[in-house]
């Protein structure tokens, strides 16, 4: 009788452990805000003049991309927000869209690189590649969209042996400057021809025992040329961000970050350079896993940090430009939102968009080449930060770096798009919950292990 009770209080604990969580996670699920960029494809086949609102106004013209699980039901896009805050443009056609830029600067015509992967690769990929890509393949394009007109050019197409490049800036007319993803290169490709007229290969100045694994052992994110003639380059499975020089050459003093230094930078992305000029050297950057955004600035053949800001939502932020007056433009791919910093990092502008990679306000120039750094708005002081690239995250920090990083933003990554970091106990609770319920019951229906194997040995006899 004891048993029984004990087994009935036990099933009633469990129960309301389930109820508990499972009300939890549908309030999340019911409150959820409404994805502006599924949206805005509900938008596209009404005239301009009769679309509504979907984002709140802001100072001029917003373009966003989008990953998977992003987008509409599920898919990637691009699309772009009027000033007023209606639907100006949106396009679905590909699998992925990454990075997008003005082009030309100051107009409403942007340029973007886009694809979709394939497993196993489709014959018409094989045969234009002369590639047999056992491990599937990807197909990328680089276009131009007028936003107001929705006219698409497209600049080149390419086939990859696994991911589609994540950025393209033009340096010409004809000229594209490439992070190849696939290849753990950035090059130059001229669209006219076809070929390379400038490459630098990761493998000529880094060790192939650093990195991730092989087939994504850099995961180059980001390229910006710079007025200088140089080239900054992110290496997100490095941790660095490095530059090099017109000719090619690793300029390693210059290097930002450093192989598993996650106090420095943890994975990031799409990082952007403040010139001189404007009160640089400095780099603003999406630090990913560390779920911060932060600017590094250049001072006496250093870089210090002096600026950083996250919020409790801040999860694997993939975009971060300064903009003119201080404010500053992020991505929160799995916060699910963009927004907009002033000048005193107070939010003066959201939109909720599942996954968004990459944003750009129009009007602002590329990225950040139009705002200052943080050092220069404020009074010049830097935070008391030094990073020469020589120290490591070791032992318990690296332990919570991890945790905190790739394990919880992995886990966003993969959940639906309603659910949040805050919802991460519940779940946990819940799936704790019924895997204990279903061992118990296995354990009290006689299914234990040792009834197992007396079934097992029975049934050799």
């Amino acid at each position: 009788m004891r048993s029984v009770n004990r087994r009935t209080a036990l099933r009633v604990v469990i129960v309301v452990v389930v109820v508990v969580a499972t009300g939890a996670l549908l309030s999340s699920w019911a409150h959820a805000p409404s994805n502006a960029v599924a949206e805005a494809a509900n938008q596209t086949s009404e005239p301009l003049s009769e679309r509504d609102q979907v984002v709140s106004p802001s100072d001029n013209v917003t373009v966003v991309t989008t990953d998977p699980p992003g987008g509409n039901d599920g898919r990637a896009a691009i699309a772009a927000f009027t000033p007023d805050g209606r639907t100006l443009y949106y396009n679905d056609t590909y699998g992925n869209y990454f990075d997008v830029d003005p082009d030309p600067p100051g107009s409403r015509t942007v340029l973007y690189v886009a694809g979709s992967r394939y497993d196993p690769c489709p014959e018409r990929l094989r045969t234009r590649s002369n590639d047999s890509f056992e491990d599937g393949c990807a197909e990328v394009a680089v276009e131009r969209a007028n936003l107001t007109t929705s006219e698409t050019e497209r600049l080149h197409t390419a086939v990859t042996e696994w991911d589609i490049w994540h950025d393209v800036d033009r340096v010409g007319d004809d000229r594209l400057l490439v992070a190849d993803i696939a290849a753990d290169r950035v090059f130059v490709l001229n669209t006219t021809s076809g070929g390379v007229e400038w490459e630098w290969r990761a493998a000529t100045d880094l060790s192939t025992d650093s990195g991730g694994q092989p087939g994504d052992w850099t995961h180059v994110n980001d390229v910006e040329p710079l007025a200088d003639g140089r080239v900054m380059v992110s290496l997100r499975n490095h941790d660095r961000v490095v530059f090099l020089g017109p000719d090619g050459d690793l300029q390693r003093e210059w290097t930002l970050g450093a192989e598993d230094a996650y106090g420095i930078l943890y994975e990031q992305h799409n990082p952007d350079y403040v010139p001189a000029e404007r009160g640089g050297p400095a780099v603003v950057v999406a630090d990913s896993e560390n779920n911060r955004v932060v600017e590094y600035q250049r001072d006496d053949g250093q870089w210090r940090r002096s600026w950083t800001w996250r919020d409790d939502d801040l999860r694997w932020p993939r975009d971060a430009d300064r903009l003119p007056g201080g404010h500053t433009l992020v991505t929160d791919s799995q916060g699910d939102r963009v927004l907009e910093l002033d000048e005193h990092d107070r939010i003066v502008w959201q939109v909720p968009i599942e996954t968004p990679y990459e944003a750009e306000r129009l009007g602002t120039g590329d990225e950040s080449t139009t705002g200052q750094s943080k050092a220069s708005i404020e009074d010049g002081s830097l935070a008391d930060t030094t990073t020469d690239g020589s120290g490591r995250t070791t032992g318990v920090d690296w332990v919570v770096a991890f945790v905190t990083g790739p394990v919880v933003n992995g886990i966003l990554y993969v959940a639906p798009g309603w659910m949040m970091v805050d919802d991460l106990p519940a779940l946990g609770a819940l799936a704790l919950a019924l895997v204990t319920w279903l061992l118990l019951e296995l354990r009290w229906s006689g299914l234990s292990h040792g009834s197992l194997r007396r079934l097992r040995e029975r049934a050799e006899e």
